[in-house]
C-alpha cells in the first residue's frame, strides 16, 4: 500500500531566486521556472491549469473532478525538491507578498489564480465551477 503525501502550507520565501531552478512537467520533460518561458507562459496558454504535487492524493481528486465534467487541463507536477521555487513562482505571477500561503493543488482558470482544492470542490457543489469554465473556454458545451 502506497504512503499517503502530507498536505502542506507555503510560505513564500524571499531568500532565493526561482527563476534559476528547474521543476518537473506533467508527461515528464523538464521546464525552467521562468515566467517568460514556463510556468508563466503555461498559466497564460491553457484555460485551466492545475499545479500539484507528485502523488499528491488531494491533486488527484482535483484533476478527476476537472476531467469528469468534459475540461482537459493542463497538468504540471512539481517534484518535492523543487516546491519552494514553483511556489514563488506562483506567487509572482499572481502579485503576491512575503507572507502570503499557498497550498497544492493550486488551479488557475483563464489565466487567473482560481484557487486550491477547496475553492473547486464549493464552486462545484453550488453549480458555479461549470459556468466559470465555459467563461474561460475550458468548456464548450
Amino acid at each position: 500500500m502506497q504512503e499517503a503525501i502530507p498536505f502542506k502550507t507555503y510560505i513564500r520565501s524571499s531568500a532565493r531566486d526561482p527563476r534559476d531552478e528547474i521543476a518537473s512537467c506533467g508527461g515528464g520533460q523538464q521546464v525552467p521556472n521562468r515566467t517568460a518561458n514556463g510556468v508563466g507562459q503555461m498559466v497564460q496558454k491553457n484555460a485551466v491549469v492545475v499545479f500539484g504535487r507528485r502523488g499528491c492524493c488531494m491533486c488527484h481528486v482535483v484533476k478527476r473532478l476537472l476531467i469528469g465534467l468534459g475540461v482537459n487541463p493542463a497538468v504540471f507536477d512539481v517534484d518535492e525538491g523543487h516546491e519552494g521555487a514553483v511556489v514563488d513562482e506562483l506567487l509572482t505571477i499572481e502579485g503576491g507578498k512575503d507572507g502570503q500561503m499557498i497550498q497544492f493543488p493550486v488551479i488557475f482558470v483563464g489565466g487567473r489564480l482560481f484557487g486550491g482544492l477547496e475553492r473547486v470542490m464549493a464552486t462545484h457543489i453550488s453549480g458555479e465551477l461549470v459556468p466559470i469554465l465555459k467563461d474561460a473556454g475550458a468548456l464548450w458545451l
